[in-house]
């Protein structure tokens, strides 16, 4: 870094970590909360589960800007359609919309996101958007710059049709694993338990509890 360096016109590279397992009854899903800007944490307690409506939530993972907008936009959409149809939203079609946008806007995004949920029709369900805009279906999937140090752990771990509380802590042990490994992700633990009854809020701290070092106190990020 010479005297000549310029913050202003430097390629900026973002990470995060971001993943949704089904299991027998809905989804769960998990995120770090470090968002990055290059070498710069601009914000160690992000929260990248966006919730698009009562029982469909995304992983947000790419450009913060970028994801958010998205984010917004179908979250917009699919509240018209309610008010229009009296119906909840479907979880393929929020993934579609996504889709929509991350392919039609492909030269100009960078987003990855997870879309998961529940309805009626289909149960729990995790579709992936990678980079590009293509949409699969996948019962397991994981996203973001953390994700290469753990596909070795959820390849060996992950079984389908789990219980609630042990696919909880399978996603919260793989979520840890890519924290240590990726200097680009950090901060706390955040799982969303999403079934037919709305959506369940869990924060794990990065120990080995998972619970807070400052016993007794109570902290801004709960």
């Amino acid at each position: 870094m010479g005297p000549g360096f310029d913050f202003t016109d430097t390629p900026v590279s973002t990470g995060t970590t971001i993943m949704a397992v089904e299991f027998d009854g809905g989804v769960v899903i998990g995120a770090d909360s470090r968002t990055s800007s290059g070498a710069y944490v601009a914000n160690r307690v992000t929260d990248k589960l966006t919730q698009i409506s009562d029982k469909i939530y995304c992983c947000r993972s790419g450009s913060a800007a970028d994801t958010q907008a998205i984010a917004d936009i179908v979250a917009y959409s699919l509240n018209y359609h309610r008010n229009q149809t009296s119906k909840e939203p479907l979880v393929w079609e929020a993934a579609s919309e996504f889709r929509n946008f991350c392919y039609n806007y492909r030269d100009s995004l960078l987003a990855g996101i997870i879309v998961a949920g529940w309805d009626e029709e289909r149960g729990g369900q995790v579709y992936s958007v990678p980079l590009g805009g293509m949409l699969t279906r996948e019962s397991c999937t994981i996203g973001g710059s953390g994700s290469s140090f753990i596909y070795g752990f959820v390849r060996e771990h992950y079984r389908p049709g789990m219980p609630k509380e042990e696919c909880i802590e399978f996603v919260k042990k793989a979520v840890q694993h890519a924290i240590f490994h990726d200097g680009s992700s950090g901060g706390v633990v955040r799982i969303g338990i999403i079934d037919k009854d709305g959506i369940e809020r869990r924060l794990f701290y990065n120990t080995e509890s998972g619970e807070s070092k400052i016993a007794g106190s109570q902290s801004f990020i709960n």
